[in-house]
């Protein structure tokens, strides 16, 4: 039976290789991709390449029968503009000049027959695919930045010389291995690492055989994607997809599907972030296009497109209009919103895909921009558009070359004002993007658009991509008691000089306005409550640092927002702004006669005066890029649209309904490092009872149910798996009999398997029991002996796990959780101060090793760290001395074998692995000749040879001597990339082993390739 092999080279890299250059990719070895990029690692394009295909792909037409070329100083220009990048000027911002550069080409002048113009020279042929060329190459080495150290992406792919797309390759026997590619990714384009090289990919793949994710430069871990596309697709002929792996190489690397990605699917927002699209916007925009350009009885077909919120709806729209903007003639785009702060951030969205943005701000101008011959994109709020609809009147603007994208806040747009638009932009083609479901009385509207454009990227599809964040919900209450009979005592007084149907009439004004919810002490004891909930879970820990993470707290109306702003002050446990219109604006749902009051009118003011007219903006800003304040205040305002990924809790105090609630909670299911929910903490009953939440409130039964499936997580259930995580982790322990057997506990989990099953489910345990700690439900009817079962097995599993990372040298990237964990211990368990058994240290600092060796408990444990940080240094150097670091590593494993299996006792254990630990160190034994003894590199090809061959010790010596030698004659600066000096220091060294020693030309050649592969990590110029 054959036994498979998981050497990364086999099981993911080689595969890779293979269905690549079925896709129409050309192989290079490493060292033909050095020759074409002239011999030097500094450089990543391959120049010879590019300076072929800028000849091949580029001609100036003159007429149209006359053609020119580019002169050879202008591809030589050309070149030079696509290799000088602003990298002074920040990664991001040379990634854009790169981006530019590609997609867009470069304006060179030059004279033909005497008349001197510009000409664009085009770096790719974008409209006719197969004039390119494609390369593919592995261990693509480049020079690092700050040191002559080299990083080797496993796979580079190349379009005419140009790399544009980086492709990291792991076993997926390995642990996180997703998680390590992405890791190496995020490391290459550190500022001391190859950013020169990956300045110019568009497109990052994270690949192990039965795994794949895909990003683009600059992405954090959190936002890689996964890329899902119909399994029915129809694939070419002769291609067998027969992983993860190969899906991800074929959807997104087949050469048209790759320049398809790079020229149309990046945006850059901000100047800060580069994005990719993820896949539901590729198709929708695809499925769109294609739409559009068929024209019946005069207009194009437009539509809704459902896609829920914090999937990137804008950047979806904003590439949408980049994408028409290409394939439309002379296209007339008009993007509306409904408020003005939307209208901003879209604006300044559409200003980052290389079309001219023009912001309408009066109705007037409006109209004139619709009437003009510009090109430009029109962004304007509705009702600017609306003042504009009315002004054109009688007047249609005809043309079916009008693309109206809507952005639908409130829904403004079905309706009466919809038949307006129809009347005035007959031909026009209405694109409306929303992002909650759409209710059923709204699709028969929605037809009128032009139809529903399937399929909808819903909430449950977005949480399992990990494209937002699941939300737990909590509904809290705060107890007030009524004396009813004051009440109405005091209430017959004051309306006294009314009719009885005033009073009536009064009674029921108030009834409605839910007084009793903006009472003072029921907004002091909701402030308090929630002021102890964000700090508990989000506020400072004890060094003082912060978590990062924000809040938001709805509240009815602008005379409350200030009450509450007030009780947080007072109480001061978290710092609050007040975001909202100004007192002379309704907001929501606030009455149309209500006067704003003294109180709020003296806190605008107030506000004004401290920050200036445009306070909203600031504060805004502050919240986004600063740790002030922790919370918003709102009332109405960035309940939609609203967008900061740290924002982790909203605290809901009023009533929201429609899809306004599913909007406002949305604010919180962003993805942020470290986030894995969203809270929405209910005091004003928006949902009603946990059990029947999407039941019993009435008007989400007006949206289709499955549309609303994963909105919520009910935090009943999350509690609900405690017991469960606790015991399936209790169980892992379960053959030990006694807690207070510690040794027992270290020596099961020396077995790696069981070790990272037993991080996973500590850290499942200890995430849930977070969660539980933050809801009222779990602290009322939990019991206390439950709960302080809970804290002490938390703290002994966070013991345990600390020192079992330290005795392994474990190293887990469990970094965003590190805060939430320590958070939860320093809340929670107070009995005693949970310490870390040993610190990290290094086994070459021999005084501080010993120290921390000291503050293990037991021979067999200090045995066991000795040889797992060994057994680390030895993995780490073993390519500088591979016969003796393999020959220790073997010894030390056969020790702790039979201390495991009970054949040696502990004291010989630890004494072998205290000698073995001294010999890494050193790098001696006893086996080198008194003449080698000083010179540590030639001992390394005496220990080879001496493994390799039956010759005696005087010729193994003198063989090390003349190996050294060799290679000290040719060490010079980047030698071990320079293949004239690698090929003639191998000749010398197969040359002497054949002449002088009499070995074989077969095996000559290997040993020789072997002392190279030692020397490359040895000896540096």
């Amino acid at each position: 039976m054959e036994i498979t092999s998981f050497k990364e080279h086999h099981i993911s890299l080689i595969p890779a290789l293979q269905l690549l250059q079925k896709l129409g990719y050309t192989y290079l070895n490493p060292e033909q991709a050095l020759e074409m990029r002239g011999g030097k690692t500094t450089n990543v394009l391959l120049e010879d390449v590019l300076r072929k295909q800028l000849k091949e792909i580029n001609c100036i037409k003159l007429s149209s029968t006359k053609t020119s070329i580019f002169s050879d100083a202008n591809i030589e220009n050309g070149i030079l503009a696509l290799k000088n990048l602003p990298m002074q000027e920040g990664y991001i911002a040379a990634c854009q000049a790169a981006y530019e550069r590609i997609t867009l080409g470069k304006a060179l002048e030059q004279s033909i027959d005497g008349d001197k113009k510009s000409f664009t020279l085009q770096y790719i042929d974008w409209q006719n695919i197969e004039n390119n060329v494609f390369h593919v190459t592995e261990e693509y080495s480049v020079m690092r930045s700050s040191s002559k150290d080299h990083y080797r992406p496993d796979i580079v792919l190349f379009v005419n010389g140009i790399p544009l797309c980086i492709i990291e390759c792991k076993r997926p026997d390995m642990k996180e291995p997703l998680s390590q590619a992405i890791s190496q990714h995020i490391r290459n384009q550190q500022e001391d690492g190859i950013r020169q090289l990956y300045v110019y990919s568009q497109i990052l793949l994270s690949v192990s055989t039965l795994h794949a994710k895909y990003a683009t430069t600059d992405t954090k871990e959190e936002f890689w994607s996964t890329w899902k596309e119909d399994k029915n697709t129809e694939i070419e002929s002769g291609i067998s997809l027969k992983s993860v792996q190969d899906e991800y190489f074929y959807y997104l690397c087949r050469p048209e599907r790759l320049l398809e990605l790079a020229k149309d699917y990046i945006i850059f927002e901000s100047g800060i972030f580069k994005k990719i699209a993820r896949y539901q916007q590729y198709f929708v925009i695809k499925k769109i296009i294609q739409r559009i350009q068929n024209i019946e009885k005069g207009r194009r077909k437009g539509g809704v497109i459902w896609h829920t919120q914090g999937s990137g709806k804008s950047l979806t729209m904003a590439m949408l209009a980049r994408k028409i903007y290409q394939t439309i003639r002379n296209p007339k785009i008009v993007l509306v919103t409904d408020r003005v702060d939307l209208d901003t951030q879209i604006t300044e969205t559409f200003g980052k895909v290389e079309v001219p943005v023009q912001n309408a701000k009066t109705g007037n101008q409006l109209v004139d921009l619709l009437k003009s011959n510009s090109d430009a994109v029109v962004t304007t709020v509705i009702n600017k558009f609306e003042a504009a609809v009315n002004q054109i009147g009688s007047s249609p603007l005809e043309s079916n070359n009008i693309f109206v994208l809507i952005d639908e806040g409130h829904r403004t747009q079905y309706g009466t004002f919809n038949v307006k638009m129809q009347k005035v932009l007959p031909n026009a083609c209405f694109l409306a993007f929303t992002g909650t479901p759409l209710m059923k009385k709204e699709k028969s509207t929605a037809q009128k658009f032009g139809g529903i454009i399937d399929p909808p990227y819903t909430i449950l599809q977005a949480v399992e991509d990990k494209a937002i964040v699941p939300i737990i919900y909590e509904g809290r209450h705060a107890l007030q008691d009524v004396n009813q009979k004051a009440l109405d005592r005091e209430f017959d007084s004051v309306s006294e000089p009314l009719t009885e149907y005033q009073k009536a009439d009064l009674k029921k004004k108030f009834s409605k306005a839910n007084l009793i919810e903006k009472t003072e002490q029921r907004i002091d004891e909701i402030a308090r409550d929630i002021s102890d909930h964000f700090t508990q879970n989000w506020g400072l820990d004890k060094t003082g640092e912060r978590s990062g993470f924000k809040g938001m707290v709805v509240t009815p109306d602008k005379a409350s927002a200030v009450k509450y702003k007030k009780a947080f002050d007072l109480i001061g446990k978290v710092t609050t702004e007040v975001i909202m219109s100004s007192p002379d604006d309704r907001e929501g749902n606030e009455d149309v006669h209500e006067e704003p009051t003294d109180e709020v009118v003296l806190f605008w003011k107030k506000m004004e005066a401290k920050y200036g007219k445009d306070f909203e903006r600031s504060l805004i800003n502050q919240f986004k890029k600063t740790d002030y304040p922790d919370m918003l205040i709102v009332v109405h305002k960035l309940l939609t649209g609203f967008d900061e990924p740290r924002v982790v809790v909203m605290y809901v105090c009023k009533k929201l309904i429609g899809h306004n609630l599913l909007q406002a909670i949305a604010r919180v299911n962003r993805v942020a490092p470290g986030k894995e929910y969203g809270f929405i903490i209910d005091y004003a009953g928006i949902i009603g009872e946990l059990d029947e939440a999407m039941n019993t409130y009435s008007n989400l039964a007006d949206f289709d149910e499955s549309e609303l499936e994963g909105t919520f997580t009910d935090i009943k259930k999350e509690i609900e798996k405690l017991p469960q995580l606790h015991s399936i982790l209790n169980d892992i322990f379960k053959a030990i009999p006694s807690r207070y057997d510690i040794l027992s506990y270290a020596n099961l989990l020396a077995d790696e398997a069981i070790r990272t099953e037993f991080y996973q489910k500590f850290f499942a345990f200890a995430k849930c029991l977070k969660i539980a700690f933050s809801s009222l439900e779990f602290e009322n009817n939990t019991s206390e002996k439950t709960k302080s079962l809970y804290k002490k097995n938390l703290k002994f599993y966070s013991a345990l796990r600390n020192s079992v990372i330290n005795t392994y040298s474990d190293r887990i990237d469990f970094k965003q959780y590190e805060k939430q964990l320590q958070k939860l211990l320093d809340q929670h368990v107070t009995t005693e101060e949970v310490i870390r058994l040993t610190e990290q240290v290094s086994i070459l600092d021999a005084e501080a090793f010993e120290n921390e060796l000291e503050k293990v408990i037991g021979i067999r444990a200090k045995a066991e760290t000795i040889a797992s940080r060994t057994t680390k240094h030895i993995t780490e150097h073993m390519d500088e001395d591979p016969v003796f670091y393999k020959k220790l590593s073997e010894l030390i494993q056969q020790t702790i074998s039979d201390l495991r299996a009970s054949r040696i006792s502990e004291i010989a254990a630890l004494k072998k692995l205290k000698e073995y630990r001294e010999q890494a160190i050193t790098k001696k034994g006893d086996d080198i000749p008194v003449g080698l003894q000083e010179k540590e590199e030639a001992i390394a090809f005496y220990r080879l040879i001496v493994s390799a061959t039956k010759l005696n010790p005087d010729q193994c010596e003198a063989f090390a001597n003349e190996t050294d030698a060799i290679i000290k004659e040719h060490v010079i600066v980047d030698w071990t990339h320079k293949l004239d000096v690698l090929r003639k220091v191998n000749f010398y060294i197969g040359e002497y082993l054949i002449d002088e020693l009499k070995m074989p030309i077969d095996e000559a050649e290997i040993l020789a390739e072997k002392c190279i592969e030692i020397a490359k990590i040895r000896y540096q110029a």
